[in-house]
Formats: structure tokens, sequence, C-alpha cells
């Protein structure tokens, strides 16, 4: 049924601008065109959010976190393996399904930690990528406040995903 999905929208959009007397190539390209210099507005903020992640994993100020926030992690009922996958996750999306496979390949697919680490995984979000891309074009910088706040729900998050798959 999935399958039928988007053809079945694309036809739906075809037929509301046939009635609604628009040229929908027209304004596809329209949109694609005002997207170009969104594109490149953002391309500065992307581009310093990939190599800050890099270096935060290259200068080892991930695995000192790691170290570091482990105690609190236990407490809050995060297991120890799934750490750096908490740490990591705002930051990068890439680096975070990386873990998520050595978790996979350590722990197997069916184990509290596996199962753990997929729910943290499809329940957080890389925070910084998105506060660069949602912030680029806007006009107030003052990003402190809603990166608190995500990060804060991406913690959460994890507490939950960990509490929830430990009673499964």
């Amino acid at each position: 049924m999935s399958k039928y999905f988007i053809p079945v929208l694309f036809l739906i959009i075809f037929i509301v601008s046939v009635i609604k007397k628009v040229k929908p190539y027209d304004a596809f390209t329209l949109g694609a065109k005002s997207a170009i210099p969104f594109a490149v507005s953002i391309f500065p903020y992307l581009v310093s959010i990939f190599v800050l992640t890099e270096l935060f994993e290259i200068s080892g100020i991930s695995s000192l976190l790691t170290k570091a926030l482990t105690p609190f992690f236990n407490l809050m009922g995060i297991p120890t393996e799934l750490t750096k996958l908490v740490l990591i996750k705002p930051f990068s999306g890439s680096g975070s399904l990386a873990i998520l496979t050595e978790i996979f390949t350590k722990y197997g697919t069916d184990s509290y930690l596996a199962r753990s680490a997929c729910v943290i995984y499809g329940s957080s979000e890389t925070v910084f990528y998105i506060a660069a891309v949602y912030f680029a074009n806007a006009k107030t910088k003052k990003l402190l406040t809603p990166i608190l706040i995500s990060l804060f729900a991406s913690f959460c998050s994890c507490v939950f995903a960990c509490f929830i798959c430990r009673l499964m």
C-alpha cells in the first residue's frame, strides 16, 4: 500500500494544480530557483558544524566527556556502553550510526543494549546540525536557549528509551 503513496500524492497535486490553473512545472522550477540562494546561505553553517563534529572526535574531547559523564548516565539508567552514542548523536547522524553498528556487532541486534541504542538513535536528533540549518536565515542569532532545550529533550528521550527497553 505504501508504494502507491507518492504516485497518488503527485497525481493529487497535479489534479489540484489543473483545477486551480497553476502550471506545476513552472511552480516547481520557481521553488527550486528560490532554494538555491538558501542552500548557499546555509553552507558556511553546515561546514562549521561538520568541522566541529570532526574536531570533537579527533581531539579526544568525546572520550573525555564519555568517561566523565558515564557515572551520571548510569545513575539516570543509561548503560555505559551507550554513553558515546548519547554524546555523539546531537553532533553527527553518521557518527552515531557508526556507533549503533558497533553496538550491533559487539552485543547482537536483539540485545537490550541494541534495542536501547536503536530507540535512542531514532528518538533523538542531530541538534547542532538542525540548529545550523534552521537558524541560518533567522534574524535572531540567540541560539543558546533553543539548543539547550533541544539537548535536554534529547537526553530525556535517551533516559526514557533505556527505561522502556528495560521493561520489554
